[in-house]
């Protein structure tokens, strides 16, 4: 086990801090197609303002407020690479809300480091 955590790198404060400046760029295979797309790390100040979720919410209330802040979260994330870098390969709000299903939960799992074949969550 001392071996394998041994080839692990180990992150500096200062390369953990600089995420949050620099524009991270990424694509996500869809449909056989690639689609190019730019994103950036936030800080805690950045972080989208939710309200608190109702004492005795019901399963279905939790699951939309905690969908809603999972996709406010992802939107800010390309906003904010957009206004760094408006040249780049840009999803904007209005083109975000657009996209299919499939493709924003493919991007949101990408940027937030899920492994998972989203496709199959859509299988009937």
């Amino acid at each position: 086990m001392k071996e394998k955590e041994e080839n692990i790198d180990t992150w500096s404060l200062e390369e953990l801090t600089s995420l949050t400046d620099e524009v991270q760029q990424a694509d996500v295979l869809f449909k056989e197609k690639n689609l190019k797309y730019q994103y950036c790390e936030l800080t805690a100040a950045e972080e989208p303002n939710f309200g608190t979720l109702p004492d005795g919410a019901s399963e279905e209330e939790k699951m939309a407020y905690y969908t809603k802040i999972g996709a406010d979260r992802i939107l800010t994330m390309l906003e904010k690479a957009n206004d760094k870098n408006p040249d780049g390969p840009c999803i904007s709000k209005e083109t975000w809300e657009l996209l299919p299903t499939t493709l924003r939960y493919s991007i949101s799992n990408q940027i937030m480091g899920v492994k998972e074949d989203v496709a199959a969550n859509f299988t009937l």
